[in-house]
Order: C-alpha cells, then sequence, then structure tokens
C-alpha cells in the first residue's frame, strides 16, 4: 500500500466526531478551548493505527492524490490494491459507478471523494458503488468525510471514513418485500412521535382505508386499539416501546361501521435505526359468522330434534349411552329423559331381541347409516312395540355421536295381519272373482320373495301363451312330462322348454311352487283353462243380458 509522507502536522476539522477514526489515530482535534498539539505523530503511526479499524479509512492528500487506504476500505470496494482503488481522485471516479439508493446516477463533482475535496464536511450520506467492470455486484456504502488541517487552518489531509450497510440494506429490503406481501394485516408507528409510517395491502383491505389515509397519522386518530380488551396495558406497553401481548379489539373503520373485531399484538422493532412498533391483526369476522352460522345450526336442529313427533335419541357411538331423548321417545314408549340418559340401550333392555340388537349395532358400525330395520321395543311399563329403526353417525360438538330414530309401525303392522287374514278368508272360495281380482289380492297376500325382479312379481296368467298355460293345467293335475307330452303330442324335450319358461317368468324353480302359484290365484284341479273358459262364458253371457 502506498505510504504517507511523514513529520508534517496538522489537527482535524471542528466536523470530527469523538471516538472517531481520527481519534483513534490519536489525531488533534480543534475543539473550543483547546489549544493544538505541538508534536503531532507521525503518519506511518497514523496508518498502523487505521490499518486495525473495522471502519474502512481513505486518506486524500489535497493535491487530490489517494495516498493510503486500510484493508476495510478495500475490501469494501471490491479491489485488494490501492492501484486498483485508484491513486488519485480521477482514476477513483473512472473505476467505479456511484449512485443513490433510487438508482440515480451521481455526476462528476457530487462523488463523495470530490465533496471532501472540495473541503465539505458531510455525515452519512449512503451510495451504492460498483466497480465499472462488474457494476452487478454493488455495494451499499455510509460515508462521513473529516477535513485535517495543519496549525495554520488550511487542508493538510482529507479522510473518508466508509461502513459497508449492504447486509443492512439487503435485510431491510427483504422485510419490506415480506412486509407488503404478508396477507396478514400489519401497519408500523414510528414510537418518537407514535405516526404510521408504514402500511400494507392486508391492513387496507380489512380497514378500507387508503393508503394516504393512514400515513403519517398517529395512533390517536387510527386507534387501533380501540375497545381492546387490555387497552390500559396495551397504551401502557406502547409508550414503553415494549411487546404487546395477543388481545381482542374492535376498530372503528370505513369498510364496517359497526365495528372490526381483531385479534391486535404489537412487537417493538427498528426501522432505518429508529424505533418502532410492528402492529399485526387478525381478523375475527369469518370466525364469528362460522361460529353465529354454527350456533343457529344447532339452535334448528335443537328444535328439530325436540318437536319431531318420531320418538328420536342421540346416544355414544363407542357403547350406545343414551345422551339425549326427545319428547315423542317419552311419549311412546314410557321412558322419562332421567330415567333413560346415561345409560346404554343393553342395560335398560330397551330391545325386546338381545340378537336384534347385536346385528343393529354391528349393521350401523360397518356402514354408518341404517334403514329401516325391523325391530321390537319393550315399552315401560309392560308390553312391545313394532318399530323401524333408523340411525346416521353424526358429529355434535366435535364428538362423534349416533341419531336414532324408532317409527312406531304397531298398528300398521296389524292392519296388515288382518288384511291379511280377511284375504285368505275371500279366497278360500274365489270361483266367483275375476282372474284381475284374484290376482291383485295374491300379490297383496304374499310378498315378493328375495331375489324376484319387479317383472316376476307382477307376472299373471295374461303373460303366459296358450301352450304354456296348457302345460300349466296339466301340471297342477299332478302329470310328469311324459305324460304331458303324450297328451299334448309333444317331444319330451319341448315340454321341459315349456316348463322352464314358466319357472323363468313366474320366478320359481320347483314344480310344487308352479302349482302353488295357480292355486293362489284361485286355480284348482280343474286347470287354469278351464278357469279362462269359465271366465269367457261368464263375460260372454253378462253382455248378452
Amino acid at each position: 500500500m502506498a505510504k504517507t509522507d511523514a513529520g508534517m502536522g496538522r489537527t482535524a476539522s471542528r466536523h470530527t466526531k469523538p471516538g472517531s477514526a481520527a481519534d483513534a489515530a490519536g489525531l488533534v482535534v480543534n475543539r473550543p478551548g483547546t489549544a493544538p498539539s505541538h508534536e503531532p505523530p507521525d503518519r506511518s503511526q497514523l496508518e498502523q493505527i487505521i490499518a486495525g479499524l473495522t471502519e474502512g479509512v481513505i486518506l486524500v492528500e489535497p493535491d487530490q492524490t489517494i495516498t493510503y487506504a486500510n484493508e476495510a476500505a478495500l475490501e469494501m470496494h471490491g479491489v485488494t490494491t490501492l492501484k486498483e482503488l485508484g491513486r488519485t481522485v480521477d482514476e477513483y471516479r473512472k473505476n467505479f459507478v456511484l449512485r443513490y439508493q433510487s438508482t440515480h446516477l451521481l455526476d462528476h463533482g457530487r462523488y463523495p471523494i470530490d465533496r471532501v475535496v472540495a473541503g465539505e464536511a458531510f455525515e452519512d450520506v449512503v451510495v451504492v458503488v460498483a466497480h465499472k467492470s462488474n457494476q452487478d455486484r454493488d455495494r451499499t456504502h455510509r460515508i462521513r468525510s473529516l477535513v485535517i488541517t495543519d496549525q495554520a487552518g488550511n487542508p493538510d489531509c482529507l479522510v473518508l471514513i466508509v461502513h459497508d450497510i449492504s447486509g443492512q440494506i439487503e435485510a431491510e429490503d427483504r422485510f419490506e418485500r415480506a412486509f407488503a406481501a404478508n396477507p396478514a394485516p400489519a401497519t408500523i408507528c414510528r414510537l418518537t412521535d407514535l405516526r404510521f409510517v408504514k402500511v400494507n395491502e392486508g391492513f387496507l383491505e380489512l380497514t378500507g382505508y387508503k393508503r394516504e389515509d393512514v400515513l403519517g397519522r398517529t395512533i390517536y386518530e387510527i386507534d387501533v386499539l380501540e375497545r381492546a380488551e387490555r387497552r390500559s396495558l396495551a397504551r401502557e406497553r406502547l409508550r414503553a416501546g415494549e411487546t404487546i401481548p395477543q388481545m381482542e379489539a374492535c376498530l372503528t373503520v370505513p369498510s364496517d361501521p359497526g365495528g372490526r373485531q381483531v385479534i391486535v399484538a404489537g412487537q417493538p422493532i427498528e426501522v432505518g435505526e429508529e424505533p418502532c412498533m410492528l402492529f399485526t391483526f387478525a381478523d375475527l369476522e369469518p370466525r364469528r359468522k362460522a361460529e353465529t352460522a354454527l350456533r343457529q345450526s344447532e339452535e334448528r336442529f335443537a328444535k328439530a330434534f325436540c318437536l319431531s313427533p318420531v320418538p328420536t335419541t342421540i346416544s355414544t357411538v363407542e357403547d350406545h349411552r343414551l345422551i339425549e331423548v326427545n319428547e315423542a321417545f317419552s311419549r311412546v314408549l314410557g321412558y322419562r329423559a332421567q330415567d333413560v340418559v346415561g345409560y346404554p340401550t343393553e342395560d335398560l333392555g330397551l330391545w325386546v331381541g338381545d340378537d336384534e340388537r347385536c346385528r343393529f349395532e354391528a349393521e350401523l358400525a360397518r356402514t354408518g347409516s341404517i334403514r329401516d330395520f325391523e325391530a321390537y321395543l319393550r315399552v315401560k311399563g309392560g308390553g312391545q312395540i313394532d318399530c323401524l329403526v333408523s340411525a346416521e353417525t353424526v358429529t355434535l360438538s366435535d364428538r362423534k355421536c349416533v341419531l336414532c330414530s324408532f317409527q312406531d309401525i304397531t298398528a300398521r303392522r296389524r292392519s296388515e295381519e288382518e288384511l291379511v287374514k280377511a284375504i285368505e278368508a275371500v279366497m278360500a272360495d274365489a270361483s266367483w272373482f275375476s282372474r284381475g281380482v284374484v290376482e291383485k289380492l295374491a300379490a297383496l297376500r304374499h310378498s315378493p320373495r328375495p331375489g324376484q325382479s319387479p317383472a316376476q312379481v307382477a307376472a299373471s296368467i295374461a303373460d303366459l301363451t296358450p301352450r304354456e298355460r296348457e302345460v300349466l293345467t296339466l301340471v297342477c293335475q299332478g302329470k310328469s312330462d311324459p305324460e304331458i307330452a303324450r297328451e299334448l303330442k309333444l317331444a319330451r324335450n319341448t315340454v321341459r322348454n315349456h316348463v322352464a319358461s314358466l319357472y323363468q317368468k313366474l320366478g320359481v324353480n320347483r314344480r310344487s311352487a308352479l302349482i302353488v302359484w295357480a292355486r293362489e290365484r284361485g286355480i284348482g284341479a280343474e286347470g287354469v283353462t278351464a278357469k279362462l273358459s269359465k271366465a269367457r262364458k261368464e263375460v260372454r253371457e253378462h253382455r248378452l243380458k
């Protein structure tokens, strides 16, 4: 590195700060009431002291020669030697491009090194510095000047003191981007005057304010702690610059004149070396609306449960312990709520058949839903009722439960039994009924067999071909396939095909079932053909009359 000439007396200008690099170097500083020293330190000693400083220091002679730069200054400029930095002010200008943070380039004559050569004293000038050979790699410097004068008061040595604040600027830039992009509403208040200096889009969307309505206003004008549950504590912490814990508040904002429910918290931070308070907010309106909707839904469910005319219960999934029963349950089965709530249905003996209860519980556990399960339930005081039980697994207050309804079909089942008995009595002698009436009565009397299709259930004599009717008649008379073949003069295989067709159409698989099917429709040993002939004769006689 270049060495300075030694043995020259020098003092620092009145702009030197106590504790600065000049003080550390042992320079004599002109201060009111203090006489300059007559034995200044040697220049080589000055370089040795400056070399160990963490601040970058550049020494410039009045003739614009750059005589010295310590390691920190060279590193901050991205060079390793004084030659790469520039031995003169003019070379320094040619080697480096300087601009303000606003990207505006500095003109020659406005570089900090030009200003100190002109004898100007300045503090905290922030510039972005890049070498002309690699302008993509820039650094941000905060620079102040120091003018050292001789005993006559003339500039003798000019000093630039440089701080590399690139990391700080990058951190602030990252914070700015994160603050602006954060969807969570936030604003920053300066603690010295309690004015808002930053606000993000989330806060503007939450409140309905415009940016210009917030920036520069005080916390007294836009009270972010309005109606806070611990307002006094929050105010006290704000004045002390301490963390404000989370608390609920209600903001009066343009977007909601009735007040906006939020959770607000404050965290002290520094922005540009100024103490500030970062306020963050969580909007409680969606939660409040969801809670209101849930409460209304629960109220509607409770009313529907209580007023339902069908006996209904709510029980646990694990052991079917009753949690609640409605009025219809108490009215139909006779059990009061206090008698059954808290007990499993197994202990109450509510089901007449334990096998039925176990099948019901197993099916519910497997599918989570059951419809129209037939069961008998005990009524308090004796007796039982026939029920269709339907159940569904539901979640109530974050707990899985079983909603179960019991439809009393005792009266309907009794009416059905009475109707069947009446039909059986009528069909004991059905010779005077028409074929259609007989078939309808048979359909009412016999429910569909498992696996039967609707077409098979609705099958009637009219669906059979003439040959199938003849075969059915002979089957009802107890004749075998060979006998039927001889009587109808058909091949044995043809008879078998007709019998198979009857099986298919009527949904049966045995000859005895064919006979039962025919007799249930009022057809006895005299055969289907005779019945049809008799019916046709009756119709003709009726028409002649």
